[in-house]
């Protein structure tokens, strides 16, 4: 039985030049950052050879690379440590109603704790309205967070046209950028994105390490406490090995972004026209919209979701219901609830998502063995 893998919006395979390196890292390299020695100073030296890369990639300073665990830690990081160190701008914040749980559940504990928090709609392809946003916009409005790609559908907000807006009006921009990192090459600066968050084990990269990017022009106030660590702005022992993991994979990836990009698209495609042309009543969510050309999110109706996904697991399959942050929830998706798919059809819907490895010989494994499984279900 084949072994194939369709989850890689969940988390991808490490690259081998990532793990050689750390493994090599774990052995040599184990001096605290932090102290003045030479042990010390080979990890510090090791770290601050990551953020050149991460800061030359995304074309900002290095003081505007901060390291983290992950997507979930610089979201809390960027959104709660800019507004608690610029209470002066007002109370009023907004986002969308299809952002991770992790910026999610960020907005409804700072609405709990006084904030006023405005959740934008999305039409039945995922998109804001940027009208709405702009109506939407206050005199205490202090932040905007509108996340770069949808984790679920793939969907790609207009983030440019966005921060145009924010910048003219002074408001900090924050976008969660953890499905773009490593799909395309961003420029903060030129988006005018003020803060954003990305996880490395998205880009073949260890889990356990991130980064964000904060604008030097921006204040923040770290939410961990303790040491002085990334410019006194995440207290704690960095993650040597996972930081140089992470600006390795970053480098790779970047190294090869237009031949990646071509060979996703061209996998991508062939993915979407094999479901649409061989699968009956079948709809992909978003598809009118523009999309990270790795992740598609179906609507197989009569399909029971559960049903469906084992079935595909038991032949060597693997894909998802939905976020893999929301897995264990009982819910249904509130990205496509938000898109306005009834019940019936958000309890029939599953996200493929592929990477850089991806052949059409996996696809076509793929959608073989979904046919039957879909034909057996709606008998």
């Amino acid at each position: 039985m084949k072994t194939v893998y369709l989850d890689h919006a969940a988390t991808t395979k490490m690259l081998p030049e990532v793990i050689e390196a750390m493994m090599k890292s774990y052995e040599n390299d184990f001096g605290n950052p932090s102290s003045t020695h030479r042990i010390g100073q080979k990890s510090r030296a090791i770290i601050e050879k990551a953020r050149k890369i991460v800061a030359e990639i995304l074309d900002v300073d290095t003081q505007e690379i901060i390291f983290t665990s992950g997507g979930a830690e610089g979201n809390n990081l960027l959104i709660r440590g800019i507004l608690n160190a610029n209470k002066d701008k007002g109370n009023h914040i907004i986002t969308t109603k299809i952002e991770h749980s992790s910026v999610l559940k960020t907005f409804q504990q700072l609405e709990n704790e006084g904030y006023e928090v405005t959740y934008l709609d999305v039409d039945k392809n995922g998109m804001i309205n940027v009208e709405q946003l702009k109506n939407s916009l206050r005199e205490n409005t202090a932040l905007v967070s509108v996340m770069y790609v949808n984790n679920e559908t793939g969907v790609k907000q207009p983030i440019k046209k966005i921060g145009e807006i924010l910048e003219e009006k002074g408001i900090f921009f924050h976008t969660d950028a953890v499905q773009a990192i490593g799909k395309e090459i961003i420029n903060p600066k030129e988006l005018k994105i003020g803060a954003l968050t990305a996880a490395s084990h998205k880009f073949h990269g260890p889990k356990g390490s991130g980064f964000a990017f904060l604008d030097k022009k921006i204040q923040i106030e770290k939410e961990i406490w303790g040491g002085a660590q990334e410019r006194n702005r995440r207290a704690g022992t960095e993650n040597v090995q996972g930081i140089l993991g992470t600006g390795i994979a970053l480098e790779e990836i970047y190294k090869n972004i237009d031949e990646i990009q071509k060979h996703e698209k061209e996998v991508h495609e062939y993915l979407e026209k094999r479901l649409k042309d061989e699968i009956s009543d079948i709809r992909i969510n978003g598809e009118n919209a523009k999309r990270v050309e790795t992740i598609t999110n179906v609507t197989a109706k009569g399909c029971d979701i559960q049903t469906l996904l084992i079935g595909l697991d038991m032949r060597g399959i693997f894909i998802s219901g939905g976020s893999a942050c929301m897995s264990g929830a009982q819910e249904p998706s509130h990205v496509l609830k938000a898109m306005g798919l009834p019940a019936d059809e958000l309890n029939s819907s599953f996200r493929v998502s592929i990477c850089k490895d991806t052949t059409k010989d996996e696809i076509d494994y793929f959608v073989e063995n979904l046919k039957e499984i879909v034909e057996i279900e709606r008998k």
